[in-house]
């Protein structure tokens, strides 16, 4: 079996789906996850129509029960899993479409519970219920999907582009993220698998709002890239494209 095979959660559209397409040409198997098996089952019509290998495994990143049937699926079918991409993620309230909701003051702590609890903790707990299946991979990739919104060093910067772009929840939960990366790369750094942050860039879709100004096509980039990264390629980075952003 040297098809790879690829999970991607919240595939059935937005960067999730432009990842899948863009893992064609690589002829990797991709099994998307989604919510709503119905729209799951459309997108995989449309991934295969577009020459992409496709399955829908029904999958919501915030209950247990489907981080179970998730390893269950890939281990009685394939018997490992070669690429993970947590890309299933919400934002808070209308950011970054119309500006901060809240401040770091003000946020109410059942929306901050709620955005880790998505971004966050349902992230760190499928990664490590299917690390046993990467593992069994000749090049196991974990791509996590951040944001630069989650990069502490470009909001403390004054005279960076994103200095007055803060929606607390959001940002933190992405930062926190961003942590989960660098500590499980240092886990792993003595394991084929390796282990980075993406930043897709600020795309149009049902997040990001129409005025961003990428295109869709051009959001899947960075997460099929590190999922295809060579042996000597990096491990615990945070990057958009080819570029490294920082902490």
């Amino acid at each position: 079996m040297a098809q790879k095979i690829a999970f991607i959660t919240g595939g059935n559209r937005g960067l999730g789906f432009q990842t899948a397409l863009d893992l064609k040409d690589a002829g990797v198997k991709v099994v998307i996850g989604s919510r709503d098996l119905a729209e799951g089952e459309k997108a995989v019509a449309k991934l295969r129509a577009g020459g992409v290998d496709a399955d829908v495994l029904p999958f919501d990143v915030t209950k247990p029960a489907d981080w179970q049937s998730a390893y269950d699926y890939f281990s009685a079918r394939y018997g490992r899993l070669d690429i993970l991409v947590n890309n299933a993620g919400i934002a808070a309230g209308s950011f970054p479409v119309e500006g901060p909701d809240h401040s770091a003051s003000e946020v109410p702590l059942d929306l901050l519970r709620k955005v880790f609890e998505t971004n966050f903790f349902a992230q760190v707990a499928l990664t490590a219920a299917l690390l046993p299946l990467l593992r069994k991979s000749p090049a196991g990739r974990i791509v996590n999907l951040s944001s630069i919104l989650g990069s502490l060093s470009l909001h403390a910067d004054p005279k960076s582009p994103i200095y007055n772009a803060k929606s607390f929840a959001y940002d933190a939960s992405k930062t926190a993220l961003n942590a989960f990366t660098v500590h499980l790369a240092h886990e792993l750094r003595n394991t084929s698998i390796k282990v980075n942050s993406a930043h897709p860039g600020w795309v149009k879709t049902d997040m990001g709002g129409k005025d961003a100004p990428m295109e869709l096509s051009e959001g899947g980039k960075t997460s099929a890239e590190l999922a295809m990264l060579p042996d000597d390629g990096p491990t615990g980075g945070f990057f958009h494209m080819d570029k490294p952003l920082p902490w």
